[in-house]
């Protein structure tokens, strides 16, 4: 089974709540008289000692720090030649959805193997950014991504991760969650059962011993997998399996779905390429995705956050 996958304004919207709310409580211990004359105490009840003004300094500065940062993505967005700043994501879910496979890509006894899917459940207008293999080792897109703040999210090889395995750590150094593509990047399908454990499970041992932890997420190469495939990740210690809803290229995306369209908590693949491959750079490519994820009013958020 072969699966192909507002701008600053609006950014700036966005943070008009916050000091509009900033005010109103400024404003409302002045009115109600709840402020004492010099401003740093609140009027006690008989017998209760002073009790300090409500924040609204430390609220002032809260919303300064916003301004302050949103001006910061602001710089590296034209740093970078972003047509516009990306949107900020929203806070994680407090509670993580319920991740099930997604309909028509079951296998037998699913139910009780990893969920396979290709959009995390979410009403919040976002979606996540994934990249595989590990072939281009660009360093621009390592101060591209931290200087944007735009989360994402590794599936490695380690055929192409070994000629250098530093500059993956680097990238977990920045936050980047590093997970499981298989050792040799195999149709999977096309393996035993052994096979294909050995190319999973293999990959976990490597992840495991030059980046310090067994990754829970698996993404099998080219999107083939069969019921061998889950079970086989599964006794490697591998609790989801995300597919994707759309993916990027350096000049063009594609698309799963009918409307060629993104949806809230959709994933968006893409690979670690360069010139050799494509029309251009990595940060050609992140350009390109997130003209296409801003305009239509989302934000990057961090896959991890939700599973």
């Amino acid at each position: 089974m072969q699966l192909v996958r507002q701008n600053d304004k609006r950014a700036r919207k966005q943070t008009l709540p916050v000091y509009a709310t900033v005010a109103a409580l400024a404003l409302t211990a002045i009115v109600s008289g709840c402020a004492s004359d010099d401003g740093d105490a609140v009027r006690p009840a008989p017998g209760q000692q002073p009790l300090k003004a409500p924040p609204a300094r430390a609220l002032d500065s809260y919303a300064h720090k916003l301004r302050v940062a949103q001006a910061q993505r602001a710089a590296a967005a034209k740093h970078w030649g972003l047509a516009r700043t990306p949107l900020a994501a929203p806070r994680p879910p407090a509670k993580k959805p319920h991740i099930a496979t997604r309909k028509g890509f079951e296998v037998r006894g699913q139910a009780h193997l990893p969920p396979v899917f290709t959009t995390v459940p979410t009403k919040e207008k976002v979606v996540f950014l994934t990249m595989d293999d590990g072939a281009e080792k660009d360093p621009a897109l390592l101060r591209m991504m931290s200087e944007l703040k735009i989360p994402y999210t590794a599936f490695l090889s380690d055929y192409l991760v070994k000629e250098d395995y530093g500059y993956f750590k680097k990238m977990q150094d920045r936050g980047v969650t590093l997970n499981n593509h298989t050792l040799n990047h195999r149709y999977l399908p096309g393996l035993s059962y052994e096979g294909q454990r050995r190319e999973i499970c293999g990959m976990q041992d490597v992840i495991r011993k030059h980046y310090g932890k067994r990754p829970q997420l698996f993404r099998p190469p080219y999107g083939n997998y069969n019921q061998d495939t889950l079970r086989a990740a599964k006794s490697c210690g591998i609790k989801a399996v995300p597919l994707w809803a759309s993916e990027a290229f350096v000049d063009h995306m594609e698309w799963r779905e009918w409307d060629r369209d993104l949806h809230p908590g959709d994933i968006i693949l893409t690979h670690f390429r360069g010139r050799e491959d494509w029309k251009g750079t990595m940060p050609d490519m992140i350009r390109r995705v997130m003209k296409t994820v801003t305009d239509k009013g989302y934000a990057v958020a961090r896959l991890e956050d939700y599973l």
